[in-house]
């Protein structure tokens, strides 16, 4: 007999699914509520404080364009982390409810649903919940932004590797070049951290995100008073580095007439901050990257010269993912592992058949795609090891988190061409901001950018 222990509540509007699991779950939980809509979820959460959200995906509102379940999934765990979430969706949804695993939702059943697998889920994601209280929670990100480089074998990488071995100790100015979605940030924390400065911290700057208006703020400070909404001293990028490392990502981005004040404070090693009059001394070491080609756009006029020198002391390429096949399954295999063990999947390799499309796929997305291609296979698995079979999936399954073929790495100096390829992505991931961005291999917050530049 299983023990009654744990709370869950139930969120659906149909009321003859409440009722079936009004009586099932009792047999299981301790305490079952239900809601028929996400009206007073967050208050009943609030005094309820259950270990797990079932959580139906569609409700009879208009919230959020018919992805209510996704919204709400994502405000659960933002609100109240330890809260195991299990979403309740129908076979047609099945991609909304893999995009909300990745939001964090534990897992999913699909309608109609088998009571020895519903059963089995919602413990499961229970004994979750219960355990978590009890140690940090932060031991269940197996697969963070701050995972080490995965240096691999082959011959370009391991010519990476000597030059950071040799540069990482020095305070020189490194330029990271590359594809979208090759690891250029990932490369920037690592020589930071086998720096001089790795005690200290490393900001990290989105400058294809920052709009024009508030590039100064952001980088340089402001004093209070210095524009209308200031209404305290505001600590710039480069002083928040002071004493450790900077990385400017997508440098390429910023406009010519800002470029002259970034050289400025870079040659200078000292902010002004926006309103005031005093220099402030910072201490740091530069990380730029890009995926663009700075000679090209020094050539063309859109780039300083002197910016370019100024930042390129160090210049390391990293190669597309196309370019180190050798690396290609080894990298699919630490995936693996890792989202085996985030989505609780009893996973341990891949067979020949998996190794042989991973070999043989262009990876247009490089690392980025190959990462979130193993991590839907992960999800929608059903045996010990991945087959070909679960890589074909994730397009038969209607998934939009894929990257669209020939666009990513691809943004084009062009704006009309740049524009045509944002629109195409916000149209084939649904207008879901998070996917187009993967898409197109650019961050969030460049995705935000690009849609306010465009008036999408």
């Amino acid at each position: 007999m299983t023990s009654k222990k744990g709370k869950i509540l139930i969120v659906d509007d149909n009321a003859g699914i409440r009722q079936a699991l009004k009586i099932l779950l009792p047999m299981h939980f301790s305490e079952v509520e239900t809601l028929p809509s996400p009206v007073t979820l967050v208050s009943t959460l609030e005094r309820f404080r259950p270990d797990v959200v079932l959580l139906d995906m569609n409700f009879n509102t208009s919230i959020n364009t018919g992805n209510e379940g996704l919204y709400w999934a994502g405000e659960i765990k933002k609100m109240f982390p330890e809260v195991e979430v299990v979403l309740f969706t129908a076979y047609a949804d099945i991609a909304l409810a893999v995009e909300g695993m990745k939001r964090g939702a534990f897992d999913f059943i699909v309608k109609p649903w088998d009571n020895d697998k519903l059963v089995a889920t919602l413990t499961a994601a229970r004994d979750k919940a219960r355990k978590a209280m009890k140690r940090d929670a932060q031991s269940e990100q197996a697969m963070t932004a701050d995972s080490p480089m995965f240096w691999g074998t082959s011959r370009p990488m391991a010519a990476i590797r000597k030059t950071l071995d040799k540069i990482a100790p020095t305070d020189a100015t490194v330029l990271i070049t590359g594809e979208n979605g090759t690891g250029k940030d990932v490369l920037a924390r690592e020589i930071h951290a086998h720096s001089l400065r790795s005690e200290k911290p490393m900001v990290a700057v989105d400058a294809g995100a920052i709009t024009e208006t508030l590039f100064e703020s952001e980088l340089f400070g402001h004093v209070k008073g210095a524009f209308t909404d200031a209404h305290t001293d505001h600590v710039g990028k480069f002083e928040q580095a002071d004493g450790g490392t900077l990385f400017l990502d997508e440098i390429g981005n910023i406009p010519l007439h800002l470029q002259a004040k970034l050289l400025r404070v870079i040659q200078n090693r000292s902010v002004v901050r926006v309103g005031g009059s005093k220099a402030i001394p910072v201490d740091i070491r530069l990380i730029c990257a890009t995926n663009m080609d700075l000679e090209q756009l020094v050539r063309e006029g859109r780039f300083r010269e002197d910016l370019y020198y100024r930042i390129n002391t160090v210049h390391i390429h990293l190669p597309a993912l196309r370019e180190r096949k050798e690396d290609i399954v080894p990298l699919s295999q630490r995936f693996l592992e890792g989202f085996a063990e985030k989505y609780h999947r009893p996973l341990t390799g891949l067979d020949d058949s998996a190794k042989a499309v991973l070999e043989g796929s262009h990876w247009s997305g490089n690392i980025r795609e190959l990462q979130n291609v193993i991590e839907k296979a992960v999800i929608l698995s059903e045996g010990n090891v991945l087959t070909s079979k679960d890589l074909d999936a994730r397009s038969e399954s209607g998934m939009t988190g894929g990257v669209i073929p020939g666009l990513t790495g691809n943004l084009l100096h062009n704006a009309q061409e740049e524009e045509r390829l944002v629109r195409d992505a916000m149209e084939r991931s649904n207008g879901n901001i998070s996917v187009a961005a993967k898409m197109l291999g650019i961050s969030r917050p460049t995705m935000y950018a690009k849609l306010k530049k465009y008036g999408l």
